[in-house]
């Protein structure tokens, strides 16, 4: 199993530095990561919903240690809404925002996160977008529903992330399957303790359709966060048996990954959003998306072999 040893490395500084160093892993790491500025990734949003998909927009970083690096995330999101707002894409171009970025880890953290994540999530609602909380490891959940029920308060289409393989993850699905809630399930991507989480990808799958049918049979929007065709299929049998429209769900996939089966979905008339990450602190996101899929591993392993 090699998942749980590559999400290790995402959190060791010295692989950082060596795989960081490696000459061929940029080429590598631009599959998954289109861009480090705002102007790099224009394009890229440009050229994605030409093609008739959706993106989230997700700047990446999760390693905060100062309130003012927090801050400067912020600004960060800031300046992608007002680039977002000249493109005029309304909800095809929201955001996702991992609220560890936002300070959630320093002390006095989960005020601080609401009070930073509150003004990104304002200036999205002012474009006529919205924002997405991302789920990490299970020690923060607590503090990120609570920030998610709090937004949606005043900002009711503030959507959240869950992850199948949390044992805890049917409860929450069915209490965020409620009116006008936005719930993204994906299957996780960290390293869990036995205690809390499935570590057996059969038991994750099953837990996985187990709550995508909460989701469904509820009067929310749920969003298909899932590369597998096999649970594509499925979510769109259970969409057919709870009645749903076409635009009343939607699939989310990654940038870089199975990028002609986005382009179907959208073909056969899904929505079709595309996770975007940019941002030059990429290296945990990069590692995840390794250990999330093995032809992922497979790829930058070739392109090692090749490029050495």
């Amino acid at each position: 199993m090699l998942g749980p040893v590559i999400l290790a490395a995402s959190r060791s500084d010295r692989m950082r530095r060596l795989i960081s160093a490696a000459p061929v892993t940029k080429p590598v790491v631009d599959r998954f990561i289109p861009g480090e500025s705002v102007d790099q990734v224009v394009p890229i949003i440009q050229d994605l919903t030409a093609k008739g998909l959706e993106v989230t927009m997700d700047v990446v970083g999760e390693d905060i240690t100062t309130p003012e690096q927090a801050t400067l995330a912020r600004d960060a999101y800031l300046e992608l809404i007002d680039r977002l707002k000249r493109l005029e894409l309304g909800e095809r171009a929201e955001m996702s925002v991992k609220l560890s970025l936002f300070g959630q880890a320093l002390e006095g953290g989960h005020e601080l996160a609401l009070a930073n994540v509150r003004p990104v999530v304002e200036a999205a609602a002012a474009i006529g977008t919205t924002v997405t909380l991302d789920a990490e490891d299970h020690t923060t959940l607590d503090s990120m529903f609570a920030i998610h029920e709090e937004l949606r308060k005043d900002f009711p289409e503030t959507g959240c992330v869950i992850q199948a393989y949390l044992f805890r993850t049917e409860a929450d699905a069915r209490r965020l399957a409620e009116a006008g809630s936005r719930v993204r399930l994906v299957k996780g991507a960290y390293k869990e303790p036995a205690e809390v989480a499935y570590q057996q990808k059969a038991e994750t799958d099953k837990a996985y359709v187990r709550i995508l049918r909460i989701l469904m049979e509820g009067e929310g929007y749920p969003m298909i966060g899932s590369h597998d065709p096999r649970l594509i299929s499925i979510a769109q049998e259970l969409a057919r048996r709870a009645g749903r429209k076409p635009d009343e769900y939607e699939f989310q996939m990654l940038y870089g990954i199975r990028s002609d089966e986005h382009l179907r979905l959208a073909a056969e008339g899904h929505r079709m959003r595309v996770y975007t990450a940019y941002g030059t602190d990429w290296y945990g996101y990069f590692m995840r998306r390794l250990a999330e899929k093995p032809a992922n591993l497979l790829f930058f392993g070739r392109s090692i072999l090749t490029k050495s």
